[in-house]
């Protein structure tokens, strides 16, 4: 029986911004529902494009969907200056953080997630997904340290992205759990069965677990069996009717239903997007476009998708829309 729980756990402040939401709080808002993590809109000069990017949230906050997590990896955050996320979370923030909670990032090096974690304070975040630290591999200690660092760096609510050179392991996640009264998910980017188990038969309800590897819905049924109750959907920036229904039949455990639209629709989506590497935010862009809704280019180093690839996704698309 996983011995932690969220009873008894005081967070002693949260800020004071207009969209603040306690720790507690956005973590059981979180888990209720499925979650968005929109593109981030270019203009022809690569330069972010307000506009349209405001225009997106607007019409993906219309859906119903849990938390919109801003200048994430489908955001292309990791091509974002910080000075870009900052914007990017503030037009976030302006424009549905009073009807959706905006989960801001923390990237890079700690001094530099640290610093982006109280600039997302100040924006009026709702809460942040720390990143791993760039480039460089890190012990489990210093990796707690990292972690730790931004938990205290602000009152928000703190998601730890485990994938790549920061995978935390169940014991570290424990540590971390039990002196980071403010520390409420887990983002799991590398699909470890084992792994996953220990952490939930460690640590149980005292965060919430979200699937946040590429294409989620692929692995959105075996992972709840884990905990992993919510999960990162890229498609429901272009499909996000689908995107919800496919959320729906996950969490009723309609094995029918959950292969039948993975059959009809994700499968043959993740032909197209493994093609070539980076495709799992270039098809999104592309998907959007088909869709009507203008995409727009990705920036380097990723690469567009080709005219025939964009044709074979348009068709796929029309399909699970008609």
């Amino acid at each position: 029986m996983p011995k932690h729980s969220w009873t008894g756990i005081v967070v002693a402040s949260y800020g004071c911004f207009v969209n603040a939401i306690p720790p507690l709080d956005l973590a059981a808002r979180l888990a209720s529902g499925l979650l968005s993590f929109p593109v981030t809109h270019f203009d022809d000069r690569l330069a972010f494009d307000e506009t349209r990017y405001r225009e997106h949230l607007a019409w993906q906050a219309g859906f119903g969907v849990a938390g919109l997590f801003a200048a994430g990896g489908t955001g292309e955050g990791f091509s974002l200056t910080s000075a870009e996320i900052d914007t990017v979370v503030r037009a976030a923030v302006d424009e549905v953080g009073s009807r959706v909670p905006v989960i801001a990032p923390a990237t890079g090096n700690t001094a530099q997630a640290v610093a982006q974690a109280q600039a997302a304070e100040a924006a009026g975040a709702a809460g942040l997904l720390l990143f791993p630290p760039y480039l460089t591999e890190a012990s489990q200690p210093g990796l707690i340290t990292h972690v730790e660092a931004v938990c205290r760096a602000t009152g928000l609510g703190v998601i730890v992205y485990s994938r790549a050179n920061a995978v935390l392991e169940d014991v570290t996640v424990a540590e971390l759990a039990d002196r980071n009264p403010t520390l409420i998910g887990l983002k799991d980017g590398v699909g470890d069965i084992e792994r996953m188990t220990r952490t939930y038969a460690r640590v149980g309800d005292r965060l919430i677990y979200v699937g946040g590897l590429p294409t989620a819905e692929t692995f959105a049924l075996p992972l709840l069996q884990l905990g992993v109750n919510t999960y990162s959907s890229a498609l429901y920036n272009f499909v996000p009717e689908f995107a919800l229904r496919f959320y729906a039949a996950v969490r009723a455990q309609d094995r029918v239903a959950v292969y039948g639209m993975l059959n009809d629709f994700v499968i043959p989506y993740l032909d197209i997007r493994d093609r070539a590497r980076g495709y799992a935010v270039s098809i999104i862009k592309a998907g959007l476009t088909a869709v009507g809704r203008d995409g727009g280019r990705v920036r380097p180093p990723l690469t567009d998708l080709t005219g025939d690839e964009r044709d074979a996704l348009a068709e796929l698309i029309e399909k699970v829309r008609s």
